[in-house]
């Protein structure tokens, strides 16, 4: 099987370069990769290391908080951040950080990785929910590391739960030191398959949302736009979401939309579907134009959209209509606003809790979805004012979920300071 394994990983490679002749974004994450060495031996040669692997910028939020701890108990320590997605690491690259190295994870090539690996001197590897490279945790191993996953997430028809599994669930078996579980069910999934070397901590998502709370989430212009109206964020938007929001647009007039796309590519098709919207790039202090008397706000830039919503009175959140999956809900909810987006999100545990909680709600479709949104607010602007509205309700709902949640990475440091000690 490890012969099948390293076939597929060389199979992988092959694809992503030819893919690459069409593509940008695996442009960018082929062309990284010859960097990776270079990066670490300018940044971090010989040095002790604290490294933690994440897929994408979603999975570097998750672990963010626990590297953000672990710092804090060996300042001595360098620290390396790898990705395996573009859409990481060019995020992350760019901003202020505690990262000494921050480079795309080397393919998984036995030869790549133990060059990359004898670079330094690792302490402690962790990754993030599930990124999983073989020949790399062997090679960790092998140099006696100590090997995390933290906000764990098993479910059914992962690799490991079929027939043909066994192999790889025998790798985690023998490399991993622990597991730190999302959820009750990722844990007794494991166990079946022998990874009884486990906690549930929780997720550590809620962690690094509360923090925004204690932060300046001020951004210039968004208060003049908002004026005294009703707001609605429609973050990380793919075309469901903006289909929502051109029906709103119709039906709530009076109604304030901000939209952030997925992807600054899809910044012109909105420019069509909202001609009169305006571009928050094109806002300076010297150029307003009537903020509050339009309707439509297009985000052009990227790093604002957690700070948006502290703004909101309700955030459609994207990715839920499609498989690629839906984006980080909780960045909303901790503000107390109310969530809504589509219904495949099997990998998103804390969708289906949030919605147990009444602080969000998903849809088969964009129909459904702007329907409800609609008699939402037009209900919330009937209520009287010794009344609570469904939406008021809605929102103290979503900001007790998030605020209640136990601190995950305070479980998780602690657990992993002991076994560092008892070393």
């Amino acid at each position: 099987m490890k012969s099948l394994y390293n076939l597929f990983v060389h199979l992988m490679i092959f694809g992503m370069k030819v893919f690459s002749l069409f593509d940008s974004k695996t442009k960018k994450g082929v062309r990284g990769r010859k960097e990776s060495l270079k990066i670490v031996r300018d940044n971090i040669h010989g040095q002790k290391v604290l490294w933690m692997h994440a897929a994408s910028l979603g999975e570097y939020e998750q672990g963010l908080p626990v590297l953000e701890k672990l710092k804090e108990q060996f300042p001595e320590h360098k620290t390396l951040v790898t990705f395996f997605s573009p859409s990481g690491y060019e995020n992350v690259k760019k901003r202020k950080q505690i990262a000494d190295a921050v480079c795309y994870l080397p393919f998984d090539r036995k030869k790549d990785v133990k060059d990359f690996v004898s670079s330094f001197e690792t302490e402690i590897f962790f990754t993030v929910k599930y990124d999983y490279w073989y020949n790399l945790l062997e090679e960790l191993k092998h140099r006696g590391v100590k090997i995390y996953v933290i906000s764990a997430l098993f479910y059914e028809h992962q690799v490991f739960f079929e027939s043909y599994g066994k192999w790889f669930a025998k790798q985690l078996r023998q490399n991993i030191d622990w597991f730190f579980h999302q959820t009750i069910k990722s844990q007794a999934l494991a166990k079946k398959i022998g990874l009884t070397n486990s906690t549930v901590s929780g997720d550590t998502r809620f962690d690094r949302v509360k923090q925004f709370l204690d932060r300046d989430n001020h951004l210039e212009f968004i208060e003049e736009f908002k004026a005294d109206q009703k707001l609605i964020v429609f973050g990380s938007s793919w075309q469901a979401e903006e289909d929502i929001a051109q029906v709103v647009a119709k039906k709530l007039p009076k109604m304030k939309l901000i939209i952030a796309p997925h992807d600054l590519h899809r910044v012109p098709h909105l420019q069509k579907l909202f001609p009169n919207a305006i571009l928050y790039s094109s806002l300076t202090n010297s150029h307003i134009p009537e903020l509050s008397n339009s309707q439509t706000l297009i985000i052009d830039s990227i790093g604002k959209l957690s700070k948006l919503y502290s703004y909101a009175d309700l955030a459609v959140v994207g990715g839920g209509f499609h498989s690629a999956g839906l984006h980080n809900i909780l960045e909303a909810a901790v503000y107390g606003v109310p969530v809504i987006f589509g219904n495949q999100y099997k990998k998103n545990p804390e969708a289906d809790t949030l919605i147990e909680a009444k602080g969000a709600k998903c849809f088969d479709d964009f129909v459904a979805a702007s329907a409800f949104i609609t008699e939402l607010i037009n209900k919330d602007s009937q209520t009287e004012d010794e009344e609570k509205s469904f939406l008021k309700q809605m929102s103290e709902n979503a900001y007790n979920f998030v605020n209640s949640q136990p601190d995950a990475t305070e479980i998780i440091v602690k657990k992993i300071l002991n076994k560092t000690s008892s070393t």
